[in-house]
């Protein structure tokens, strides 16, 4: 009796052990799963606060490639604007040129907004705008405009004629719906310095219309 109590004991001993590394390797997966995880809400925070972000569309300026409420990526990391790129500009302040040729800061819109424009010209490059024909030309070359919901026939009251040079480190954009925005060509946006434009716009998040928003760009 005493012998099989013994071997009794071993086999309950020998079970214990076998079950303990069992435990002990369940709690080490949860442990990873959980790092996992945290690692992951983790990078995405830090992915949507410095590289993404969302933004929304509010209005019609830039039919008919963006639409009100359309929901967008934005990001600004290693980011230089250039010709094409839809900005998302910070529309505190105006900048325009004085009877004497002098760039001057003016007012933004009445109600501080960010704009969602397309970059039309950049630092050094002179546009000119027929409002007759609706032709903007860059450089002397008439633009290529697929982009556009219709011709530019507004002048708006930011520039008194056209040409108009481009001063180093501005930008000059429009909405792609020419004749519904307020754009460069208010006297209440003008050119648009680096520090104001807060981003590209890169990516169309919108669950009923999702993907590039530069299909149309030639």
């Amino acid at each position: 009796m005493e012998n099989g109590g013994m071997e009794q004991q071993t086999i309950q001993e020998e079970e214990k052990q076998q079950q303990e590394p069992q435990k002990s390797s369940f709690l080490s997966d949860v442990a990873e799963i959980l790092e996992t995880v945290f690692v992951s809400i983790f990078v995405v925070i830090l992915l949507f606060a410095y590289v993404v972000r969302p933004v929304t569309v509010d209005g019609d300026s830039m039919r008919e490639t963006l639409h009100d409420k359309d929901r967008l990526l934005m990001s600004d990391l290693l980011y230089t604007p250039k010709y094409g790129d839809i900005v998302i500009v910070n529309n505190t302040h105006s900048y325009l040129y004085d009877e004497d040729g002098n760039l001057v800061e003016g007012n933004g819109l009445p109600q501080e907004k960010r704009l969602i424009k397309r970059i039309i010209a950049t630092g050094g490059q002179e546009i000119n705008i027929d409002f007759a024909t609706g032709e903007v030309t860059v450089d002397g070359e008439v633009l290529d405009e697929p982009y556009i919901r219709e011709l530019t026939a507004n002048q708006e009251d930011g520039f008194a004629s056209y040409p108009v040079t481009v001063p180093e480190g501005y930008y000059f954009v429009m909405g792609d719906n020419r004749n519904n925005s307020t754009d460069s060509r208010s006297q209440f946006v003008g050119f648009v310095p680096r520090d104001a434009i807060l981003g590209k716009a890169i990516f169309r998040i919108s669950p009923d219309d999702f993907g590039s928003i530069y299909k149309n760009m030639k």
